[in-house]
């Protein structure tokens, strides 16, 4: 599977099966369904929806979840548990792991068997303030792992471009794209960016 594209990253919102479809209309590559609440309903409306449209679901921070909505994958930061566990109860998905801005712990990633690697925040993120910067010659330097790898944090289509000229296989949106007037419009927009 190639990862390259438009990440999209589930919102809080009341109104998300339908956000979620107009993302999915719009063409993303791969989306993480991401919830405080781990409304399983909701979260399995949510896969379903996404393998109509051939997108690839990952969860964020639980790799039971993942596994008992047969998700595509899980993505794990920090404090979400051990890498290697999570790839041996992952074998034949998806793993993806939070790196922040270091490059040290994307080694460690990559030796532990992650699939791609996110860096940021990027650049100030209204929905994680207070996340630590990664500098954009971090894809440089993390791009001879060979794996994908995602920026996340404060990205519009605006900064964007930037992003892939760096490195940036994939672009983790939340607010860009699922606070726009037109979802669907904007997540063509960024699939544009990688034609």
């Amino acid at each position: 599977m190639k990862l390259r594209g438009l990440y999209a990253i589930t919102p809080q919102a009341s109104d998300l099966e339908r956000k979620v479809r107009l993302a999915l209309e719009g063409g993303i590559a791969l989306l993480q369904y991401r919830s405080k609440s781990r409304d399983r309903a909701q979260a399995a409306a949510v896969v379903r929806m996404a393998r109509d449209y051939g997108v690839p679901v990952i969860v964020n921070d639980d790799v039971e979840l993942a596994l008992e909505l047969d998700a595509a994958g899980a993505h794990l930061g920090r404090e979400d548990g051990d890498l290697r566990s999570a790839r041996r109860r992952l074998a034949g998905r998806i793993l993806g792991a939070s790196c922040y801005n270091q490059l040290e712990r994307a080694r460690a990633a990559v030796r532990a068997g992650a699939d791609y690697l996110a860096f940021g925040a990027v650049f100030a993120s209204p929905t994680k303030p207070a996340a630590v910067r990664a500098p954009l010659e971090l894809f440089r330097d993390a791009r001879p792992l060979g794996v994908p790898l995602a920026a996340i944090g404060g990205i519009t289509l605006e900064n964007a471009p930037q992003l892939i000229a760096a490195g940036a296989d994939l672009l983790a949106v939340i607010s860009d794209l699922f606070d726009a007037p037109d979802i669907c419009a904007r997540a063509r927009a960024y699939g544009k960016l990688f034609a």
